[in-house]
């Protein structure tokens, strides 16, 4: 299958800076693909290379990356770059998916997402936000070229470096700790007797619900709730008003209430009663 992620991409709302809000609004607003259409759609892309069906597939599941993405904000990185990034993924694991291994494609897809992100947070892991303000800029460029002559400051240095700046005190020695800072390996090599490694790749990943279960659970929970209500819509009405009456209002109505509403024995309400469960129950798990 000769399908160029960048053909795809191309086609993908745009993520510039300062629309990240409106981008996260515009793809919650594409529906969630049933099942059948999923695998319609990932057999014309696996049989005829159709490009306008890998468009939906990535399209329809853009809110999935999102969620993805968002469990990754606190490694310092800008929520829009990491779902940048996620749509990578997402696009590799459309370019991969087999429809007929019986998965949806955002189980098959977490994976890939996840993959991009982690790449994503690897390369970047040591780009620090130093000095964010215009007053801390100029403290760190001055501070910096103090510090390469005196080395670490004494309290009257860092007083006469926050007199001269127009800084705090306080303000000095926080930036002289971040300049001080050293990087942390990502990944280092474990030591002699070491068992455990607390780098930052022991906790990566965030220990929140796998989105993907998440979303297959929503996507059951829906469909069990159509067939529910398939099945209620053909009972007949007084099947139906018992079973409301028992089960779905407050305070719940007895048998015998019910009996006297329709003029049989309370044995028998609890028959039509057992009768309707039954076809609902039937209806749910077929």
């Amino acid at each position: 299958m000769n399908m160029h992620l960048a053909t795809i991409n191309g086609t993908l709302p745009s993520l510039n800076a300062g629309s990240l809000e409106s981008y996260i609004a515009a793809v919650h607003r594409l529906p969630v693909l049933s099942a059948e259409d999923e695998r319609t759609l990932a057999r014309r892309l696996n049989q005829q290379n159709d490009l306008e069906a890998a468009r939906r597939l990535v399209l329809h599941n853009l809110r999935f990356v999102v969620q993805v993405a968002r469990g990754y904000r606190g490694y310092g990185l800008p929520l829009g770059d990491l779902i940048q990034e996620g749509n990578i993924g997402l696009m590799k694991a459309v370019k991969r998916f087999n429809p007929e291994m019986g998965v949806r494609l955002v189980s098959f897809a977490v994976h890939w997402i996840r993959a991009e992100i982690h790449e994503f947070i690897l390369r970047n892991w040591r780009i620090v936000k130093v000095a964010t303000t215009k007053a801390q800029r100029k403290l760190f460029f001055n501070l910096r070229g103090a510090k390469k002559r005196l080395g670490w400051l004494n309290q009257e240095e860092v007083e006469t470096v926050a007199r001269d700046l127009g800084v705090s005190p306080r303000e000095v020695l926080e930036m002289e700790s971040r300049l001080s800072n050293q990087d942390t390996a990502f990944d280092p090599e474990p030591s002699d007797g070491e068992d455990k490694s607390f780098s930052p790749s022991a906790y990566l990943t965030d220990d929140r619900p796998d989105p993907a279960m998440q979303i297959e659970e929503e996507d059951w929970q829906t469909h069990h709730q159509e067939r529910l209500q398939a099945a209620m819509a053909e009972l007949d009405p007084r099947s139906l008003d018992i079973l409301r009456k028992r089960w779905l209002t407050e305070p719940k109505a007895t048998l015998h209430e019910l009996a006297d509403q329709y003029n049989i024995s309370a044995e028998r309400i609890r028959q039509l009663e057992n009768n309707a469960l039954r076809k609902l129950k039937g209806a749910v798990a077929a």
